[in-house]
């Protein structure tokens, strides 16, 4: 990963793409259906609004964010869903303005945290970089999600290094998902960022490799694609196995797309 004050400006960066996308839309395209089932546009904001709340809570106010988990014990993922009914999704100019803010909570809450510190979490607490690395993640995912129900192409650029860090860190949350034991082995990554660098983790004599496009790699561990639609490729069978159910979030996998679904592979592209 990378220190704090990177992360923090590209988390910046990648939320305001958000923005970019939602705040001239009328109130008829704040409700079109996305590719998550039963979500729409609105949902998507909502969501993402609470998301950096959460973080901000747990970065600010940890006997707040406590109470908050307590709350939703045994149902973290209802609790979630429950949440959107916070927010006013049948009012996109005030569901824009909380997101502004909710957005603006979080940032400013994990800029200010000290970086050798950890931030109380789900499970177990983590540094705020990588926290920060996990809200990069979110907005990954249901960015696409917006994008893909507006027919919008996203910037995608070299800060995407820090979702992929996340999802090799966190490749084991696929295994789990599945109820399948994680192997030992370490797996090779070379991973082609936007700008024609290569990113390289692992050791180089892994015999379990897993190489792609950057931004192919993340639309995969993010399962905003099907694997066959994407330039991600496997050496070795249990990293084969991995790319059917690589995800960079803990919890219940989802539905997934399917293959095809878009007309182009990656974020609007053949």
């Amino acid at each position: 990963m990378t220190d704090l004050k990177t992360v923090i400006a590209d988390l910046t960066a990648e939320s305001e793409q958000i923005d970019r996308m939602v705040e001239d839309l009328d109130d008829a395209r704040w409700g079109r259906a996305t590719a998550a089932p039963g979500w729409t546009i609105a949902d998507q904001v909502a969501h993402l609004a609470f998301i950096y709340r959460l973080a901000g809570t747990a970065a600010s106010d940890a006997a707040g964010f406590q109470a908050l988990v307590e709350g939703a014990k045994g149902d973290f993922d209802g609790a979630v869903n429950a949440a959107l009914n916070l927010y006013p999704r049948e009012k996109p100019r005030e569901l824009l303005e909380r997101w502004r803010d909710d957005r603006a909570m979080g940032v400013d809450a994990l800029a200010a945290f000290p970086e050798d510190g950890v931030v109380p979490w789900l499970v177990n607490p983590l540094p705020p970089a990588i926290l920060a690395c996990a809200g990069i993640m979110e907005t990954f995912a249901h960015g696409q999600d917006i994008a893909d129900a507006l027919g919008v192409r996203l910037e995608r650029n070299d800060r995407l290094i820090h979702l992929v860090g996340f999802a090799i860190l966190t490749r084991d949350f696929g295994y789990q998902a599945h109820g399948l034991t994680p192997p030992a082995e370490e797996f090779r990554y070379e991973i082609t960022a936007p700008s024609g660098a290569t990113w390289e983790f692992g050791p180089e004599d892994a015999a379990q490799r897993v190489s792609g496009p950057a931004e192919d790699f993340c639309l995969l561990v993010t399962r905003r694609r099907h694997r066959d639609d994407l330039a991600v490729t496997a050496s070795g069978a249990e990293a084969g196995r991995w790319l059917d159910i690589a995800q960079a979030y803990r919890g219940p996998a989802g539905e997934g797309r399917a293959p095809g679904q878009f007309a182009a592979g990656g974020n609007g592209r053949r």
